[in-house]
């Protein structure tokens, strides 16, 4: 779970997909060397680091020894005692669709990298470089056990992609993420691989 205050709301989100990058990885910005605005994939684990892309901003966490990170790439809004119906309005005003008038689905509110930063009120200036806060924007951990799938990445250029199956896919909420693994003619083996669940 997201959990981000604004205005006095905390807005909650689930993550239901993420993106590895990792060492000698030449989709990972790190590939691209080492510059200001990409220092925080070399800070400690748990450093957000944030970029620009076309379509907006995006949401990394600092992993491992680095440089290593984690795309935070879709989620779903969550209605509970912590994060009230008023919260998911907020989000809704905070990134309506394209008409800037009506609503999104709930269940695309936040798929897609950029849709959920928006959805979270998160920019680059803010947060890129920093810690989570726990009075201000933290990551919680649920006892739930999803079932995972693994997929390829998206939105690579082909020469930086090497083929790594490091786009992680919550079953359960397949249809939430950016593109769905599940799709009608997807197979199991070809598009997409299942992950055990850990024991204990």
């Amino acid at each position: 779970m997201l959990r981000r205050r604004l205005d006095g709301l905390w807005l909650g989100v689930r993550i239901v997909e993420t993106e590895a990058y990792g060492l000698d990885d030449p989709a990972s910005h790190a590939y691209l060397g080492r510059t200001p605005s990409r220092e925080p994939m070399w800070m400690p684990p748990g450093t957000i680091y944030m970029y620009h892309s076309r379509a907006g901003a995006s949401l990394n966490v600092s992993c491992g020894k680095g440089p290593e990170a984690v795309l935070i790439k879709a989620g779903v809004p969550v209605v509970d005692a912590t994060s009230p119906k008023s919260a998911l309005n907020a989000m809704h005003r905070l990134n309506p669709a394209p008409d800037g008038q009506s609503r999104r689905l709930e269940a695309r509110l936040c798929a897609g990298q950029t849709l959920l930063c928006r959805s979270l009120g998160l920019t680059v200036a803010e947060w890129s470089g920093r810690q989570f806060e726990s009075d201000r924007f933290y990551i919680e951990a649920r006892k739930a056990r999803p079932r995972i799938i693994r997929t390829l990445r998206l939105g690579i250029r082909p020469d930086r992609d090497d083929g790594r199956r490091s786009r992680y896919v919550d079953r359960g909420f397949s249809s939430s993420a950016t593109t769905n693994p599940l799709r009608r003619g997807a197979r199991a083996g070809r598009d997409y691989w299942e992950i055990e669940p850990e024991e204990g």
